[in-house]
């Protein structure tokens, strides 16, 4: 059997990719503290299926509330494919990875973990030498912990695309007809920002 295949991909893969990226794309224009989309496209990139730009906010500081909206956009690809395919894929390794540096870091570095308490297990200056400053029990309670963020995270996702399901659609139909999409499309598609930004 031959395979229809355009730029390497499967129809299937091509279209799976297209709801993977503006998965990403939909929840970084809808969450206030996400770094707003500038760029998405479903054409590949070194070992990248797709890729999104963002521009990202100039901040000193980073709060709670930005942390856990920037795990919801990097979500947004895993959730769209659950949402539209009903199953997943490995297309969301990285961003897997991301979300998981920031939760254990929201844990054992800042203290944002109302459970573990306003502790930093983090040993910046190496003036202690220590690796793992904390007994079992703590480390099976952070692992939980990471596990509720980045969950919680994820059904938050999941239910912002499913509310915004018709926008998502037509970004990734615009996608797999254009293949490259900037801000001012997704302005079109799906209406500015719902808030300001700089």
């Amino acid at each position: 059997r031959v395979t229809d295949k355009v730029a390497g991909y499967t129809k299937e893969e091509k279209r799976a990719i297209a709801f993977h990226e503006a998965g990403h794309a939909t929840i970084s224009w809808l969450l206030k503290h996400a770094h707003p989309l500038i760029k998405v496209t479903i054409v590949p990139r070194g070992q990248s299926l797709g890729a999104a730009w963002y521009l990202p906010e100039e901040r000193s500081i980073t709060t709670t509330e930005q942390i856990l909206d920037e795990m919801c956009s990097a979500l947004g690809g895993r959730a769209a494919e659950k949402l539209i395919f009903g199953k997943i894929s490995t297309g969301a390794q990285n961003d897997l990875e991301r979300v998981t540096r920031m939760a254990y870091a929201m844990v054992t570095i800042y203290g944002m973990n109302a459970k573990v308490g306003h502790v930093s297990f983090n040993d910046s200056t190496g003036e202690y030498a220590y690796s793992k400053p904390y007994s079992e029990k703590t480390a099976e309670m952070i692992d939980e912990e990471v596990r509720q963020i980045i969950q919680n995270a994820y059904e938050r996702t999941k239910a912002l695309l499913n509310d915004k399901r018709k926008e998502l659609e037509n970004l990734s139909q615009e996608l797999l007809r254009k293949e490259i999409l900037f801000q001012y499309d997704l302005e079109n598609l799906i209406g500015k920002r719902p808030f300001d930004h700089k």
